[in-house]
């Protein structure tokens, strides 16, 4: 039997806006998606949690995928 494919679809979140003047729980969210520098890029697998996370800081990310 052929093995199947297991195309897991990734999403690349640029880090745009700076963490200054934020909350605790917003900078600690930006640290969970494992950017801490403006214009970092990460690729992670597009999961529910990762989708919060970005959603509760979408205003200082930008997001491809």
């Amino acid at each position: 039997m052929a093995k199947k494919e297991t195309a897991s679809k990734t999403l690349k979140i640029t880090q745009t806006g700076s963490p200054i003047r934020r909350t605790s729980d917003q900078r600690a969210t930006l640290i969970g998606l494992g950017l801490n520098k403006m214009h970092k890029t990460v690729e992670l697998t597009d999961t529910p949690e990762v989708r919060g996370m970005v959603r509760k800081v979408a205003h200082m990310v930008s997001v491809e995928g």
